[in-house]
Protein backbone atom coordinates (compact mmCIF):
# COMPACT_ATOMS: atom_id res chain seq x y z
CA UNK A 1 0.00 0.00 0.00
CA UNK A 2 1.42 3.40 -0.92
CA UNK A 3 1.66 6.12 1.66
CA UNK A 4 -0.51 9.16 0.93
CA UNK A 5 1.08 12.51 1.63
CA UNK A 6 -0.80 15.76 1.73
CA UNK A 7 0.58 18.68 -0.22
CA UNK A 8 0.47 21.85 1.85
CA UNK A 9 0.84 25.32 0.40
CA UNK A 10 2.30 28.10 2.50
CA UNK A 11 0.00 31.01 3.25
CA UNK A 12 0.46 33.95 0.88
CA UNK A 13 1.57 37.32 2.17
CA UNK A 14 -0.57 40.43 1.63
CA UNK A 15 1.82 41.57 -1.11
CA UNK A 16 1.52 38.18 -2.84
CA UNK A 17 -2.29 38.34 -2.72
CA UNK A 18 -2.26 41.84 -4.24
CA UNK A 19 0.08 40.57 -6.98
CA UNK A 20 -2.31 37.78 -8.02
CA UNK A 21 -4.12 38.12 -11.35
CA UNK A 22 -7.84 38.96 -11.35
CA UNK A 23 -8.76 35.25 -11.64
CA UNK A 24 -5.99 33.12 -10.09
CA UNK A 25 -6.09 29.33 -9.97
CA UNK A 26 -8.06 27.92 -7.05
CA UNK A 27 -5.06 25.70 -6.28
CA UNK A 28 -2.48 26.74 -5.23
CA UNK A 29 -3.20 30.49 -5.25
CA UNK A 30 -6.70 30.52 -3.74
CA UNK A 31 -5.80 27.99 -1.07
CA UNK A 32 -2.60 29.88 -0.29
CA UNK A 33 -4.46 33.18 0.08
CA UNK A 34 -6.98 31.52 2.40
CA UNK A 35 -4.27 30.61 4.89
CA UNK A 36 -2.34 27.85 3.17
CA UNK A 37 -5.05 25.19 3.16
CA UNK A 38 -3.60 21.84 2.07
CA UNK A 39 -4.37 20.48 -1.38
CA UNK A 40 -6.44 17.50 -0.27
CA UNK A 41 -8.46 19.55 2.20
CA UNK A 42 -8.93 22.32 -0.39
CA UNK A 43 -10.37 19.94 -2.99
CA UNK A 44 -12.59 18.35 -0.33
CA UNK A 45 -13.94 21.83 0.51
CA UNK A 46 -14.56 22.46 -3.20
CA UNK A 47 -16.46 19.18 -3.51
CA UNK A 48 -18.64 20.10 -0.51
CA UNK A 49 -19.10 23.70 -1.67
CA UNK A 50 -17.53 24.95 1.57
CA UNK A 51 -14.52 26.98 0.42
CA UNK A 52 -14.08 30.37 2.11
CA UNK A 53 -14.42 32.05 -1.31
CA UNK A 54 -16.46 31.02 -4.36
CA UNK A 55 -14.65 28.69 -6.77
CA UNK A 56 -15.54 29.16 -10.43
CA UNK A 57 -15.13 26.54 -13.14
CA UNK A 58 -13.63 28.04 -16.31
CA UNK A 59 -13.46 25.24 -18.85
CA UNK A 60 -11.38 22.57 -17.13
CA UNK A 61 -9.81 25.03 -14.69
CA UNK A 62 -10.94 26.05 -11.23
CA UNK A 63 -10.48 29.75 -10.49
CA UNK A 64 -11.21 32.24 -7.72
CA UNK A 65 -11.68 35.99 -7.93
CA UNK A 66 -8.92 38.12 -6.40
CA UNK A 67 -11.67 40.51 -5.22
CA UNK A 68 -13.29 37.65 -3.25
CA UNK A 69 -9.93 36.81 -1.68
CA UNK A 70 -9.40 40.47 -0.71
CA UNK A 71 -12.90 40.61 0.81
CA UNK A 72 -12.29 37.37 2.73
CA UNK A 73 -9.01 38.74 4.10
CA UNK A 74 -10.53 42.13 4.96
CA UNK A 75 -8.27 43.93 2.48
CA UNK A 76 -10.96 45.39 0.19
CA UNK A 77 -10.55 48.91 1.64
CA UNK A 78 -6.79 48.81 1.13
CA UNK A 79 -7.30 47.63 -2.46
CA UNK A 80 -9.84 50.39 -3.12
CA UNK A 81 -7.41 53.00 -1.76
CA UNK A 82 -4.66 51.74 -4.07
CA UNK A 83 -6.98 51.85 -7.09
CA UNK A 84 -8.14 55.35 -6.15
CA UNK A 85 -4.55 56.53 -5.70
CA UNK A 86 -3.52 55.12 -9.08
CA UNK A 87 -6.56 56.68 -10.79
CA UNK A 88 -5.83 60.05 -9.16
CA UNK A 89 -2.24 60.00 -10.37
CA UNK A 90 -3.40 59.08 -13.88
CA UNK A 91 -5.98 61.87 -13.97
CA UNK A 92 -3.38 64.41 -12.87
CA UNK A 93 -0.88 63.23 -15.47
CA UNK A 94 1.64 62.55 -12.71
CA UNK A 95 3.39 59.23 -12.31
CA UNK A 96 3.07 57.51 -8.93
CA UNK A 97 5.89 58.65 -6.68
CA UNK A 98 6.43 61.91 -8.57
CA UNK A 99 5.69 65.15 -6.81
CA UNK A 100 2.65 66.83 -8.42
CA UNK A 101 3.66 69.81 -10.52
CA UNK A 102 7.25 68.60 -10.98
CA UNK A 103 8.77 69.83 -14.26
CA UNK A 104 8.74 67.38 -17.12
CA UNK A 105 11.51 67.42 -19.74
CA UNK A 106 9.78 66.96 -23.11
CA UNK A 107 12.94 67.25 -25.18
CA UNK A 108 14.22 63.84 -24.00
CA UNK A 109 11.88 61.77 -26.14
CA UNK A 110 13.73 58.99 -27.94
Amino acid sequence: MTERTAVRRKALSVAEVFALPAMPDAWPDGAGACGGIGRTAWYELIAKGETPVPVIRVGRSLKVRRSDLLNFLGLQDQAAAEVESAASAEENGDAPGVEPGAPVALNQIS
